[in-house]
């Protein structure tokens, strides 16, 4: 004969309980209380060792739901994580640079990392994710596209305020630039992105994400002195992740035109 044996069933909060996490500002305890006393009752945990166990559910969830407001208010995508990256055999890159960077060693020495490649290859998706893990380190972040960028500061000399706004973008531990270069600098933007790299030079992490190659940028600006300044810092002491292969939409074409073919020769 044999003996089947019933998990106990979880405990029910009551309403008193309820009302005094509540007051406590701890009512994200009341999701995971009654699984946490069937625990302690089957492994007969002391006061303390449950107590612990309860406060440290709450400093979890709370880390969490602190990660995702200031990864929000950094403009962080929360698709684009570590954990989501499509590691394809076809994509060429230096992946022990890139474990490399994953440590955030890069912004201890104040660092800049230039993410390079053809379009859709990945590389917002890498930078974003760098920016995650920052976030989940305590480090203040920032995400900007380069265009809105330096609309973004262009809007700010109308109004005064651009000493203050440059002073908010370089202040960042890190600071992720998008689409760097994607489009000529005018004599502002480019004056705006000197100003940026020597803000930041040897003080603050950045990451530059970019189509072009930096002997390229200078081609792409109208001040070729204040240029070359620029990126001659940032280039100095730089990680470079060059990643090469299809994009991410031509991949996805070829497998839908292949099952396509496949379906028309059945």
């Amino acid at each position: 004969m044999t003996t089947t044996t019933r998990a106990a069933a979880p405990e029910h909060v009551g309403t008193d309980l309820t009302r005094i996490l509540l007051t406590l500002k701890l009512s994200g305890l009341k999701d995971t209380l009654p699984e946490r006393l069937t625990l302690a009752r089957q492994h007969q945990l002391s006061h303390a060792a449950f107590l612990e166990l309860l406060l440290a559910d709450e400093v979890t969830r709370r880390e969490s739901r602190s990660a995702v407001l200031r990864a929000t208010k950094a403009g962080l995508d929360p698709t684009m994580r570590l954990e989501t990256w499509d590691e394809a055999p076809h994509l060429v890159y230096d992946r022990a640079l890139w474990s490399d960077l994953t440590t955030l060693r890069f912004t201890q020495n104040a660092a800049g990392v230039l993410i390079l490649g053809p379009v859709g290859v990945g590389k917002t998706h890498l930078a974003t994710a760098l920016g995650h893990i920052a976030i989940r380190r305590r480090l203040s972040v920032a995400f900007h596209r380069a265009d809105k960028l330096f609309t973004r500061l262009r809007a700010a000399r109308l109004d005064n305020t651009l000493e203050a706004e440059i002073r908010r973008i370089t202040s960042v531990d890190l600071l992720i630039v998008d689409d760097f270069a994607l489009r000529p600098l005018d004599a502002t933007q480019t004056n705006d992105f000197y100003e940026i790299v020597v803000e930041r030079h040897r003080r603050a992490a950045t990451i530059w994400v970019s189509n072009r190659e930096p002997s390229e940028w200078l081609g792409m600006t109208t001040d070729a002195l204040l240029a070359q300044s620029a990126i001659d810092r940032l280039t100095a002491g730089a990680h470079t992740l060059i990643i090469e292969g299809p994009s991410y939409r031509q991949r996805g074409r070829v497998t839908i035109d292949t099952e396509t073919e496949a379906h028309h020769a059945q």
